[in-house]
């Protein structure tokens, strides 16, 4: 069996919400599989649905740059939110995202592509920026968006600047309408993105891992019901719609009225969504918690790191 640390009880409480003893012993009957472990609470009733937290976990910024029919983002990372308010950072992190408009969001092309106003290349500029400033820095991820008649809108929200900010996101339209109408509600997209996190542009477009997972949860809960298979299969097939409501942009209720579908707002204005990009600083990235991971050891008995025993 695979040995429970408390770093893993404490992810998975803070994946979950679920209670410690609950996460630990959700870990021992899964073998430590996160994701097994995850499901296993949630056929129990002791978590939410498994959706990850998005907490920041970083510090840093995320740079959005658009130009006609084309927009990219880039994330950086620092070790400090001080980091983030320093002019050389922020100058650093726009020019990154300038870059990405031409070259792409291959991570490695754009740490070798040149740094504007030198002879040496991003990659460089960044060793450069960190020997500066002090600081651990990397450029974590990019993306780039462009459409052959239409927009590329993008929205920055917590900006501490135009085009920097904590959340970013992209929004590819195609149509006949004006392009300052487009660049209208590409914003509001940007704007109900932002705020809706959703993980996929249409129903297709659904990860079927994810999908048959969450399929496989619902059934175990209706099961639990009691009620006949035929009922538990009219149940479940509810709760994957409405599943679908919650990830899927084409299908979230607008943000902005509370009534609409994205779908129908899209469709009145004549309008085709090619897809979307949604940057958070940090999502994805722990962070170390020693007095956290110590309170977990203490309290349940367990190593704090692997083969190490608890004290």
């Amino acid at each position: 069996m695979a040995e429970i640390t408390a770093a893993m009880v404490r992810d998975l409480r803070e994946k979950t919400g679920a209670g410690m003893m609950d996460c630990k012993r959700a870990l021992a009957e899964t073998g430590g599989d996160m994701e097994a472990a995850t499901d296993w609470l949630r056929k129990k009733g002791l978590a939410a649905a498994a959706k990850k937290s998005g907490r920041t976990a970083a510090e840093g910024l995320i740079g959005v740059a658009s130009g006609p029919n084309v927009a990219a983002m880039v994330e950086v990372n620092a070790e400090t939110d001080f980091v983030a308010r320093n002019e050389m950072f922020q100058t650093f992190v726009a020019e990154v995202a300038g870059l990405a408009l031409s070259v792409g969001d291959d991570l490695e092309t754009l740490r070798r592509a040149p740094y504007p106003g030198t002879r040496h290349s991003v990659a460089e500029e960044l060793t450069r920026l960190i020997a500066t400033i002090g600081e651990n820095m990397t450029i974590r991820r990019a993306k780039r968006l462009a459409v052959e008649r239409g927009v590329v809108a993008t929205y920055t929200h917590s900006a501490v600047r135009p085009g920097l900010g904590k959340i970013g996101v992209l929004v590819a339209l195609e149509g006949g309408s004006e392009i300052e109408v487009m660049e209208t509600l590409g914003r509001q997209i940007g704007m109900h993105v932002a705020a809706a996190r959703p993980e996929a542009l249409d129903i297709a477009g659904v990860d079927p891992a994810a999908l048959e997972r969450e399929k496989a949860v619902l059934t175990e809960q209706a099961r639990a019901s009691g009620k006949p298979e035929a009922i538990i299969e009219k149940m479940v097939e509810g709760r994957i719609r409405k599943y679908y409501e919650e990830v899927v942009l084409l299908e979230q209720v607008w943000v902005h009225d509370g009534e609409s579908r994205v779908k129908a707002v899209l469709q009145k204005a004549g309008l085709t969504l090619r897809g979307f990009a949604r940057f958070q600083l940090g999502e994805g990235i722990e962070r170390q918690s020693g007095d956290f991971a110590a309170e977990v050891a203490a309290a349940a008995g367990i190593a704090v790191n692997p083969g190490e025993p608890a004290t």
